[in-house]
């Protein structure tokens, strides 16, 4: 939690005051065409287990880990610093993002290179946690939308229109795995194999959906890629840039899941 703290909530506060300085010292258009986008996550809304709703823009924030406590600072933080001082920002609340250059510790990709590594494909739990899966290309087009088209002081939820159980995103993996590597390792019929369900993490909220009608609505966005199409050239991506993954795990970094160990 001491990291979350020191990167979302102070580090958070350094940009902001950075940026205010800055942005004061602007004349002009300058001044004028500067925003401060502040990138954040769909978890500070909560859980919405056992319900069909979705997350609005004016849906209460109720966060239930560290990590999301504390993304719900710095968003209050932003708001703070655009009311009292009027610096001119922009808010984003997004979706569970995925495709090429994620960090290999993610659900998507860790599961493709556990199991062309033949390792355990460690599931949380039950499996059945749902997630609104945006592909990252979609969330660029999304912030530059926003960055050039969004109205000072607006907040904008960005989602892939894609619920899907995180059992189902394995399976899904799994299944493209077993067509697009023709020859499977020693003993395996499927990839599907190595799934093994492991303890679930610390405050893992069951459900999170995005309406994002008003991004759509006001400026004209939405989502290209639907999650079959998205996931298919995520998991070629990784099959086709396996020197990259091997440079990041050159590190201290060993392709184990984080977030459940609080020591």
């Amino acid at each position: 939690p001491k990291d979350f703290i020191q990167t979302n909530i102070v580090g958070t506060y350094a940009m902001l005051e950075q940026s205010r300085q800055y942005w004061q010292s602007l004349q002009g258009e300058k001044k004028d065409n500067f925003r401060f986008l502040h990138v954040s996550t769909d978890e500070v809304y909560g859980d919405l287990d056992g319900t069909d709703d979705y997350f609005s823009e004016e849906t209460s924030y109720d966060p239930s880990s560290p990590y999301s406590a504390s993304k719900a600072s710095s968003d209050h933080l932003v708001r703070a610093w655009h009311r009292t001082y009027n610096l001119p920002v922009l808010i984003t609340n997004c979706s569970n993002n995925y495709g090429p250059y994620q960090f290999p510790e993610k659900l998507i990709p860790h599961i493709i290179l556990n199991a062309i590594s033949g390792k355990d494909l460690p599931v949380y739990g039950d499996g059945k946690q749902i997630r609104d899966w945006l592909f990252v290309n979609d969330h660029v087009r999304a912030l530059m939308t926003v960055a050039i088209s969004g109205v000072i002081g607006e907040t904008y939820n960005i989602g892939g229109n894609n619920e899907i159980q995180n059992i189902d995103v394995v399976t899904r993996i799994c299944e493209l795995l077993d067509e697009l590597i023709p020859g499977k390792l020693n003993g395996l019929s499927s990839f599907s194999e190595l799934i093994t369900y492991v303890k679930d993490r610390p405050g893992h909220d069951v459900r999170y959906a995005i309406d994002a009608s008003k991004i759509k609505n006001d400026l004209g966005w939405k989502p290209k890629e639907d999650f079959l199409s998205g996931i298919r050239k995520t998991v070629q991506w990784y099959l086709d840039n396996l020197t990259w993954s091997e440079n990041i795990q050159d590190g201290s970094y060993k392709l184990e899941r984080l977030g459940v160990n609080l020591k």
